[in-house]
């Protein structure tokens, strides 16, 4: 299984962002490691092969090492951690120093995923970063000094003004430096997020449509070019270092869930933590759970689910093992409604496998639409 924990605190509230965090509180910081330690420790089992580790955020690199260490032994204490686990951390460039960084490695992290999100000066000031482009080649070359091996950067396109060309200085600096991993992800604009209020003020656009296909499929031909492979619609990667961690969630997987809003799977059971770093604090110190919601899935549904996200995964989905696993017939159900998918070059289909084209991967919501 695999284990996410979030970590919601942040130096700064970047102006897209719609995820569950708060602004670095050092006290707050405190009483919520305690909690999470606590929280870990409760779900204690044995039995349990843990292999992978996610601490997402938010921040995470704002933890303290002696605070990161605390979270990792606890999961040691309550979990059978598998000798080769990845345990990744998410990180801002301007977050890290060298002593940090080799105390993150010294307390067992063997993954960090640094979100750039641009190597554009002017990008990363509309988008409310703290970093600029130096800073994050400085907190890459740290990283490596520190002893990382398997780095990821995030990547942001479609940015406000930003043009195919712009985009592409980013992809071929991140090419240059030469990560085993990155992430290539569309900006979603939010209703409430300040983002769409400076756009509007300052009359910002985005690109016309065909310009973001175009960045999708020409800022993967260049990591193609440069040796990457694309395993997931938003993912590349070295050979052998696709995020083990993230499979999970697109293979069927289960995870455990620990932190303020966290999502965990297991055994067709979903559940959530509540949202709130105060209620979870205060759930978990007066010893209640602090689950917020919790569902068991029926087969169809979990079919239904394991399908859509398999159809994320470059190699798609094995019809095969949704049929044993779920009873579904994926051929029988389906075939003709995705027929048309097929023909237009979106899909392609040589049963018992089905996966999109890398065309297809722009039109993604539309085809999982078939088996929503």
């Amino acid at each position: 299984m695999g284990a996410y924990i979030h970590v919601p605190f942040c130096s700064a509230i970047c102006h897209y962002c719609n995820f569950n965090r708060g602004l670095l509180d050092a006290a707050l910081k405190t009483c919520y490691v305690r909690a999470l330690a606590d929280e870990i420790r409760r779900m204690s089992d044995q039995e349990v092969v843990v292999d992978t580790i996610y601490l997402g955020g938010g921040t995470p690199s704002l933890l303290d090492p002696h605070e990161l260490d605390a979270i990792l032994e606890a999961c040691r204490g309550a979990f059978r951690l598998a000798p080769d686990a990845e345990i990744t951390l998410e990180a801002n460039p301007e977050s890290v120093s060298a002593e940090r960084l080799t105390a993150f490695r010294a307390a067992g992290v063997t993954r960090l995923s640094y979100g750039v999100q641009s190597f554009r000066d002017e990008e990363l000031r509309r988008l409310g970063r703290l970093h600029d482009a130096a800073g994050a080649r400085t907190a890459y070359d740290r990283a490596r000094a520190a002893g990382f091996d398997n780095i990821n950067l995030d990547l942001m396109m479609w940015l406000p003004q930003q043009t195919v060309a712009q985009w592409l200085e980013s992809v071929d600096a991140l090419i240059e430096l030469g990560p085993e991993h990155a992430s290539l992800y569309l900006l979603e604009l939010y209703p409430n997020a300040p983002l769409k209020e400076d756009m509007a003020r300052q009359q910002w656009s985005l690109a016309p449509d065909e310009d973001a296909a175009a960045m999708y499929m020409q800022s993967l031909a260049h990591l193609d070019a440069a040796g990457y492979e694309q395993y997931e619609i938003s993912n590349v990667a070295r050979e052998g270092h696709a995020s083990r961690h993230n499979l999970k969630y697109w293979s069927d997987g289960e995870w455990l869930a620990f932190g303020c809003g966290a999502h965990g799977t297991r055994a067709r059971a979903r559940w959530c933590n509540v949202q709130s770093i105060t209620e979870y604090i205060g759930r978990v110190e007066a010893g209640q759970p602090p689950v917020a919601e919790r569902r068991i899935l029926d087969a169809e549904a979990a079919g239904a689910e394991a399908i859509i996200t398999a159809l994320r995964l470059t190699r798609g989905v094995n019809t095969d093992q949704v049929r044993e696993r779920y009873g579904i017939d994926v051929h029988q159900r389906y075939a003709a409604a995705l027929q048309p998918f097929l023909e237009m070059g979106y899909l392609r289909v040589e049963w018992p496998s089905i996966r999109l084209t890398r065309a297809g991967m722009l039109i993604a919501n539309e085809v999982m639409q078939v088996f929503v």
